[in-house]
């Protein structure tokens, strides 16, 4: 079994549902498949936006992808007390700096950089300002390795 070694962001987990979905991305996410995972925050944000929809075609395409795809294949990773003392310097530290980056990605960075997993995202700008975080784009054509932070 592969290791975990990529987190993914929740604009990854839905480029397979667009209606144009990104070839790039669709690409790496079959290549890493046994070594991806998404974070709770993500599975609820994810759940959130299906939630949203009015109960019809689309809604129901999505959860049949989030339940018959998404779930039984990818691990979720928690949000715990090591994720929770990370964020808590990070979010500190990007206060006193000025910064104020979102609640819920600070602990999507927090998840991925206590269990030393590269965070893939499309906004890599919205995760820049926190130290000790590998990100990873996967809608650029060469990520050549992660950006650590």
């Amino acid at each position: 079994m592969a290791r975990v070694r990529y987190l993914l962001d929740t604009n990854i987990l839905s480029e397979p549902v667009v209606a144009h979905p990104n070839p790039f991305v669709l690409g790496r996410i079959a290549a890493h498949g046994a070594s991806l995972a998404l974070s709770s925050v993500t599975w609820q944000e994810l759940l959130y936006g299906m939630f949203l929809l009015p109960v019809g075609k689309r809604r129901e395409r999505i959860r049949k992808y989030l339940f018959g795809h998404i779930r039984p294949v990818l691990p979720i990773i928690g949000f715990e007390k090591r994720a929770a003392h990370w964020q808590a310097e990070q979010r500190a530290w990007l206060r006193q700096i000025g910064k104020s980056p979102s609640y819920p990605d600070s602990q999507i960075a927090a998840i991925a950089a206590v269990n030393d997993l590269v965070l893939v995202t499309r906004n890599s700008e919205d995760f820049t300002d926190f130290q000790g975080l590998r990100t990873e784009n996967w809608f650029e054509e060469d990520t050549g390795g992660s950006e650590y932070h």
